[in-house]
């Protein structure tokens, strides 16, 4: 069995203390804490390891790049790829998007070719996809969601034809917390049309739930390391190996190059060609570290307790009638987060409340513009919950909701 406050112990920053009140941290699907041997993780290697990777022949070097590469396998096994080559290290979700975006999508889109995208998506995952259709000419099929807050997969389907380049597909919502049944939509998608490219964004659904990316069947997938106890400036970047020829680099640099000539280049073939320069080989190593905590935890407690933590919110705020919530009214299709409103009350009067109780969570419209003026709302309270997260936590913020409205209000 495993013990929370055992867990909580791995994390130092818990224990201190916000205007005067214990530190109660809703803020993951932002970004997560870390634990103690992640940060100890990345600072032996600077103490101890410390030189770039891959064109080194001294010691130092070698010990580096040994790190840096066992850190690819270690994570290409955690979430099932099938080959190490099909990881690359990014500086996060948003270069991995805008790699694919501007690297496969230049050179695969062209004028009156359509993206079939929905208007749910971060807005790193949707502007970079927008100016790929400005610049290439081609149509940006926006979809809406049904009265559920839901994909509405036959209406979705019936949007893919022979002109569809490319779907694009968030695993879960930052913030609805709808979980997408993309495994479906991608067998489907992939009979209506054989060449169809299927990119999905993992960032909050990959630290919730086990990931298998082979039997999954998209073609890119990212990944946001900061989200699931590791490092900021790292991202995951899947890429199915078949493919990788169907993507240039966009950055060119030392690591990347095979041959250089006055008058041409030659890249590698492998992931290294879309690495280019010195990585973050600290932050690698702090991402295994990461990883390897997950895995000692196991993704389907993750899940278990999200989902724990998700029922007794909703049970403990079941007697006000003032709160809105947005998203699935399945729990069971949730992720580890809440959005929500008090009636009456903006979003950031609500959370600045709550933030001198101590307890963090986000307000705004949380860099998905297009879903909140859907829901024609200037913004939500999003309250996200990790391993750490306890049920005084969720009694915490509660109470502070309690005095949110009673100061609000009156």
């Amino acid at each position: 069995m495993i013990n929370i406050s055992e867990i909580q112990k791995d994390f130092p920053i818990l224990n201190r203390s916000v205007n005067g009140k214990r530190l109660v941290y809703l803020d993951n699907s932002a970004t997560t804490q870390k634990p103690r041997g992640v940060v100890e993780a990345m600072a032996q290697y600077y103490y101890q390891n410390n030189a770039n990777i891959h064109r080194g022949i001294h010691t130092l070097s070698e010990e580096a790049t040994e790190m840096y590469e066992r850190a690819r396998k270690k994570i290409s096994k955690f979430f099932r790829a099938r080959y190490p080559s099909e990881i690359i290290f990014t500086s996060g979700t948003t270069e991995s998007v805008n790699l694919v975006a501007s690297g496969w999508g230049d050179r695969n889109l062209s004028e009156g070719d359509e993206v079939v995208i929905f208007l749910s998506e971060h807005h790193s995952n949707f502007v970079p996809w927008q100016e790929l259709c400005k610049r290439k000419n081609a149509r940006m099929l926006v979809q809406n969601l049904n009265s559920e807050m839901e994909i509405d997969t036959k209406n979705l389907l019936e949007k893919i034809n022979s002109r569809t380049r490319i779907l694009v597909l968030s695993h879960a919502s930052n913030v609805l917390g709808n979980i997408v049944d993309v495994k479906t939509i991608i067998h489907k998608a992939r009979k209506i049309n054989s060449q169809l490219r299927i990119f999905v964004d993992g960032a909050q659904y990959a630290p919730h739930a086990p990931l298998n990316l082979e039997s999954l069947d998209a073609d890119f997938y990212v990944i946001s390391g900061h989200k699931m106890l590791g490092p900021t400036g790292v991202g995951i970047l899947f890429i199915k190996r078949e493919i990788q020829d169907e993507v240039s680099p966009i950055k060119f640099g030392g690591g990347m190059i095979k041959e250089v000539y006055l008058d041409e280049t030659t890249l590698k073939n492998s992931m290294e060609k879309f690495e280019g320069g010195t990585p973050n080989i600290a932050g690698v190593i702090g991402m295994e570290s990461a990883i390897s905590y997950l895995e000692n935890i196991g993704l389907e407690f993750v899940r278990e307790h999200s989902l724990e933590l998700l029922d007794y919110f909703f049970d403990q705020t079941s007697r006000y009638d003032d709160l809105v919530f947005y998203g699935t009214s399945s729990i069971k299709n949730r992720v580890g987060l809440v959005s929500f409103n008090i009636k009456g009350i903006h979003p950031h009067d609500v959370s600045a409340v709550l933030a001198s109780e101590g307890v963090a969570v986000r307000s705004g419209h949380h860099c998905a513009m297009p879903l909140h003026k859907h829901l024609e709302i200037p913004g939500s309270v999003r309250a996200s919950f990790y391993i750490y997260n306890d049920y005084r936590d969720i009694d915490d913020l509660v109470l502070a909701l309690d005095k949110a409205r009673k100061i609000l209000k009156d």
